[in-house]
């Protein structure tokens, strides 16, 4: 199996670019190889002629979120047509049903839309298409092999777009790449929390989740959403801050809070952590200074998850040279850096995947 498209020939792909990014998506699609494309949904955009190495492997590759070859659309408007559901099922029966999927999602190309009709399309033809399917080897999306083909579709007002690859070649586990998270719930404590729980959904592609109890040392953890997130799945956390944590965290089982600037904190002699999350404010070149300086505290293939925030993009050269110099100075410390994307929850930010050498 191969997390990529063996073939580099040109072919149509559909491109996901999170509109925070709409400013510079015209020279990222450039960079990519596109030559012309048109724009589908909230944030898609869908390349006449592209490649895997030029989408997948370019370096402004982080800008989209997602990506799919492209090879079954139909432009048209479903909520007009009779008998839409029956139509598409049976049509990918045909083009993919002998490819055999090893799972089929079905998601909606603007999924941030208060209109629930293409929801509820996207959710009724998923269920049609298993019926009419063979039995398929995966029933959910966390349990899916990141290295063998899932049939991704996305539908909406301007037809149905669909193809299938791996998750991991896609960036994603589930169609569109987006896990959304309810923000909404009394308990939740900031956005932050978010952006952790969707990371940790997003490193399954990579790795096996983290077993419970892993010990994570997390810097800048005030007021602690994203402490909140990590001991809701029986992690435990040391949690650094010049600031108190939220009162709903007092007592909390697996909970450290060390009262402290992050540049003066130093573990106990014989602490060994599994993992170090950095989500802190201010210049990055900092953040990964206090994540290098604690490296030797990480135990072999320990995780590194660390938010690059970008003071502000108004191309798409300055964000990667940032990351450029990041990925160097961290490389230097003894850290692989085997991951990166722009999560649901990022805003002008990317998220950093490094584990220990």
């Amino acid at each position: 199996m191969s997390d990529s498209i063996p073939s580099q020939s040109s072919s149509p792909w559909l491109v996901r670019i999170p509109e925070i990014f709409e400013g510079v998506a015209a020279d990222v699609l450039k960079r990519m190889g596109s030559g012309s494309h048109t724009r589908l949904g909230q944030d898609y955009y869908l390349i006449k002629e592209g490649t895997a190495k030029g989408i997948q492997q370019s370096e402004v590759a982080k800008f989209a979120r997602w990506n799919l070859p492209m090879e079954h659309s139909w432009p048209c408007n479903p909520q007009k047509m009779d008998g839409f559901i029956e139509k598409a099922a049976q049509t990918l029966l045909k083009k993919f049903g002998d490819r055999n999927p090893q799972a089929i999602f079905i998601g909606q190309l603007n999924a941030t839309s208060p209109d629930k009709y293409y929801k509820s399309l996207a959710s009724n033809l998923r269920g049609r298409v298993l019926q009419v399917f063979p039995k398929l080897k995966v029933a959910t999306v966390e349990e899916q092999d990141p290295l063998a083909e899932t049939l991704f579709c996305l539908v909406g007002k301007e037809g149905l777009f669909g193809g299938m690859q791996t998750p991991r070649a896609s960036n994603g586990l589930y169609a569109g790449g987006s896990k959304y998270i309810d923000q909404d719930s009394p308990d939740t404590i900031s956005r932050a929390g978010a952006k952790i729980a969707e990371a940790l959904h997003y490193l399954l592609l990579h790795r096996p989740a983290m077993a419970k109890g892993s010990h994570w040392v997390e810097l800048g953890a005030c007021p602690g959403g994203m402490t909140s997130e990590l001991l809701a799945r029986e992690q435990r956390v040391t949690a650094i801050d010049r600031a108190p944590l939220d009162r709903r965290l007092d007592g909390r089982a697996g909970l450290k809070f060390v009262h402290a600037d992050v540049a003066t904190f130093e573990p106990d002699k014989g602490t060994t952590f599994d993992a170090i999350l950095s989500d802190l404010n201010g210049p990055p070149e900092e953040s990964i200074e206090h994540v290098m300086r604690l490296t030797p505290y990480l135990r072999a293939k320990g995780l590194v998850v660390f938010t690059l925030k970008v003071p502000k993009i108004e191309s798409v050269d300055g964000p990667c040279a940032l990351f450029r110099k990041i990925a160097k100075m961290s490389s230097v410390a003894g850290l692989r850096l085997f991951a990166q994307t722009h999560l649901t929850y990022n805003r002008h930010e990317f998220t950093l995947f490094f584990e220990r050498k």
